[in-house]
């Protein structure tokens, strides 16, 4: 077992970890940030909507705020993917010490912090897991713009895709592929007409080139770029294997915080993408900020 006592260990190295590492690198705090290295928008070429760094590579950002973050003396970084954590200090002794496990050493800390992120579960379907990030899309305001009002395919999972349809034709032209996944009823077929979007009911057989989509019947549709929304599930097993209260969505869960980040377990906290259903690197930056400052304070007033 590692016999320093860090005051906070962050389990997460993308933008919320580091947003989160810079806060308390700030206050002077022992930290310790493992990470295994699979940001999850590592398959996008560019990012958006992040001020100062509006279509930067996901990459470089990341490696950017790593620089900066380690500047910081009192900052540690140990690239590994932390397997378990535990508190190993009982309740009614009055304080937290939590155990994180990595292969076969054990680092202690005062606090947790897990932005440990989500990982996508693509869409069955031939030539889209390999176009995700860089033809096939999940949020139109990352990635909108950039298709030059060119024309658009939203590729239905469920009802739930009725927002991408009602939202892309501000983007450019859109075509609904139902793909059997439901069926419109009278309401929605209005609104959808009233977007002036195209729907399209033959089943989809693949994506080809660019973000053409082939379909059963033998027909070939090409487009700027296609929407579809992809279910998430956490990229770590660490939040469940501490018990921690999860907040089920339509698309996933993720782990449920309060208003200052803190979750079910006094002494843990959790931001970006596994502790918010809306993802974004501006959401992440400052979701960690909070949690760092929440972590910190904790230490000096106590857990709650």
């Amino acid at each position: 077992m590692n016999a320093l006592v860090y005051d906070v260990i962050i389990i997460g190295g993308s933008y919320a970890g580091l947003s989160a590492a810079l806060q308390l690198g700030r206050a002077r705090q022992r930290v310790l940030i493992i990470d295994e290295g699979k940001r999850r928008n590592r398959f996008a070429s560019h990012s958006h909507g992040f001020l100062t760094n509006d279509g930067a590579e996901p990459a470089e950002i990341a490696a950017r705020a790593r620089a900066e973050v380690l500047k910081y003396k009192t900052v540690g970084w140990l690239s590994a993917r932390a397997e378990s954590a535990e508190r190993v200090t009982p309740v009614e002794a009055g304080e937290l010490l939590f155990a994180v496990t990595v292969k076969e050493e054990r680092h202690l800390a005062r606090r947790l912090i897990l932005a440990t992120g989500l990982r996508d579960i693509m869409p069955e379907i031939s030539g889209l897991s390999e176009r995700w990030g860089k033809a096939v899309f999940h949020c139109p305001y990352c990635h909108g713009y950039e298709l030059d009002q060119g024309m658009i395919g939203v590729i239905a999972g469920s009802a739930l895709s009725m927002h991408h349809a009602l939202m892309l034709p501000d983007w450019g032209p859109t075509t609904f592929f139902i793909n059997d996944a439901f069926e419109p009823d009278r309401g929605q077929l209005e609104s959808l007409s009233a977007r002036g979007v195209t729907i399209e009911r033959g089943s989809i057989a693949a994506i080809t080139g660019h973000a053409d989509i082939r379909l059963e019947d033998g027909r070939v549709l090409p487009f700027a770029g296609l929407f579809a929304l992809a279910r998430f599930e956490l990229a770590s097993p660490i939040a469940v294997g501490l018990g921690l209260a999860l907040e089920e969505g339509p698309l996933g869960a993720v782990i449920r915080t309060g208003a200052m980040k803190e979750t079910s377990m006094p002494g843990v906290f959790a931001c970006g993408d596994a502790a918010r259903p809306m993802a974004s690197v501006a959401l992440a930056v400052g979701d960690g900020n909070l949690a760092g400052a929440s972590g910190h304070r904790s230490l000096i007033f106590g857990a709650g």
